[in-house]
């Protein structure tokens, strides 16, 4: 027995738009919440060793709920979460960059 697809393919573009759709995390709107990331709170361990015990940290500093290492070559998906703290390191295991997305 074979159905039809057409419901499916008319509910697409709405599951598309909804995937696109932000939420105020507090009173100032989008981004200003709690969890939402500060990098700029967490540049002064640019140069430092990336270790678990300096990624807690980080976490700490910048209010993130999330940290992504990101090992020297690594490719990464561009999904932008504001909760997400994104630590890259080189092959010395020295911390280059911290941005958040």
């Amino acid at each position: 027995m074979m159905t039809s697809l057409k419901p499916l393919a008319a509910l697409a573009p709405a599951a598309m738009l909804a995937a696109c759709a932000t939420t105020a995390d507090g009173p100032g709107g989008p981004g200003s919440g709690p969890g939402t990331c500060d990098a700029d709170a967490a540049s002064a361990y640019v140069g430092q060793k990336a270790t678990g015990q300096i990624g807690t940290r980080i976490l700490q500093d910048t209010g993130a709920r999330q940290l992504r290492w990101g090992p020297p070559g690594a490719a990464f998906t561009m999904d932008f979460r504001q909760g997400r703290v994104n630590v890259m390191y080189d092959e010395a295991m020295t911390i280059t960059d911290v941005t958040c997305g």
